[in-house]
């Protein structure tokens, strides 16, 4: 009980951090709903949008850990992660609007700009994520980043259920308005976020890049090691559906293109019902023990998701009823996959210092973007040769393996790592 009144302090601060993940949960659906319908135009094969939609996930390869660790080390007067918000969050919003504009001109118009996109979206999410760690301690960290899901969460279904729907209107209407909360968004951080400043002894304690690599793969402890690789695979899971299911609803549920994002949408709403929640169940019952149990759950419901036909066939349910049921399990989807996302940050930066925090953040961003980048051309494949089911399938191994890795993770757990 104290210590969720510990937390309540931080409640205001956190919210308002959360305006940086909700510009990413607006954006990050409709790119990945309507790129591949947009990608569809102009290639036949799903393999190779799958390819394409790579592009992104190779800058955050790079990009996402270099700005991190340069955002350590970054002194202003403004702090050391709002410079960047400042800069590259608008700069990726107007970039954003003009994304159907440049669709409707080439392929190559399109993957320009969403390559131009990405450098600035990719270059900001590094010091968006690490704010909240620089400013909430290490004990509030699993409710802190519930709340910051939970915006973003908003963000998606926002995205998703509402603005998507104006593609029926016009397809660049969704994207400019998106752009125009973001830099809302963006101005709300500014005003109202300001970065703690660090303490004498935290400088002092500030290492090189080099040095806190090797600190981190060279202690003997292999808890960092076993986080990274098992969320490598429950990303493969994630991101090797995730550009698909667009296309899923479209080609396999026959819905219009204004409705692509509704399995993204609904899983949103989940989010937002359950991030927070997830922070505080995962800090009675142990973060380990909370998303091992969360990745069981997922796997069960990847596998029971090529079964909606068949269970609507099998019990002549309604015309519709096969749609229904998908939709369903991908509220359960949304509700459990949120547990292991608000979980697994938290676990690695209660490893970290403050000097080590874009590195641990950049770390994080390192194994899930090899994921991002990995898994949409084998779900591609896996499509072009035995249909969508399949990925689905894939999915449920790849969390299946992330479960197994975890069991010896013996680090990450509050009270267990100095702050």
């Amino acid at each position: 009980m104290d210590e969720s009144k510990g937390f309540r302090k931080f409640l205001l601060l956190t919210f308002l951090i959360g305006f940086g993940f909700f510009t990413m949960g607006l954006m990050d659906p409709l790119y990945d709903t309507y790129i591949p319908i947009f990608l569809k135009r102009y290639i036949n094969s799903n393999a190779l949008i799958g390819s394409v939609m790579t592009l992104d996930n190779i800058l955050q390869l790079f990009l996402i850990p270099v700005v991190s660790v340069w955002s350590d080390r970054t002194r202003t007067r403004f702090g050391r992660r709002i410079p960047f918000i400042i800069v590259m969050l608008p700069l990726s919003a107007i970039l954003f609007s003009l994304i159907p504009s440049m669709a409707a001109i080439s392929l190559a118009s399109l993957i320009i700009i969403i390559f131009l996109f990405n450098i600035f979206k990719t270059s900001v999410r590094g010091p968006v994520v690490a704010l909240m760690p620089d400013t909430i301690p290490g004990d509030y960290r699993s409710e802190a980043n519930g709340v910051i899901n939970t915006m973003g969460g908003v963000g998606l279904i926002i995205g998703t259920l509402v603005l998507a729907r104006l593609m029926a209107v016009n397809e660049s209407l969704p994207f400019v308005t998106a752009g125009g909360f973001v830099l809302l968004a963006t101005l709300i951080l500014f005003i109202f976020v300001k970065e703690r400043k660090p303490d004498t002894s935290e400088e002092e304690k500030q290492p090189s890049i080099i040095a806190s690599l090797k600190m981190i793969f060279s202690s003997g402890d292999s808890s960092v090691i076993r986080i990274l690789f098992s969320l490598f695979f429950w990303f493969m899971a994630y991101e090797g559906a995730k550009p698909f299911l667009g296309l899923y609803l479209v080609d396999v549920m026959k819905v219009s293109s204004g409705n692509a994002a509704l399995a993204q949408g609904i899983a949103g709403i989940a989010s937002v019902l359950l991030a927070i929640p997830s922070g505080y169940m995962a800090h009675k019952m142990g973060r380990r023990n909370f998303i091992r149990f969360s990745l069981t759950l997922l796997a069960l419901i990847l596998l029971l998701v090529p079964t909606t036909g068949f269970v609507s066939r099998s019990f002549a349910l309604p015309a519709g009823s096969s749609l229904f049921l998908f939709l369903i399990l991908m509220f359960f989807y949304g509700a459990v996959w949120i547990g292991v996302v608000v979980n697994s940050f938290p676990m690695l930066w209660q490893m970290a210092s403050y000097g080590t925090m874009g590195i641990y953040t950049g770390l994080y961003y390192t194994f899930s973007q090899a994921a991002a980048i990995s898994a949409p051309p084998i779900t591609g494949a896996i499509i072009d040769l035995a249909g969508y089911p399949g990925i689905f399938i894939f999915g449920s191994i790849c969390m299946l393996v992330a479960w197994f890795i975890m069991g010896g993770v013996k680090r990450g757990e509050v009270h267990s790592d100095v702050d």
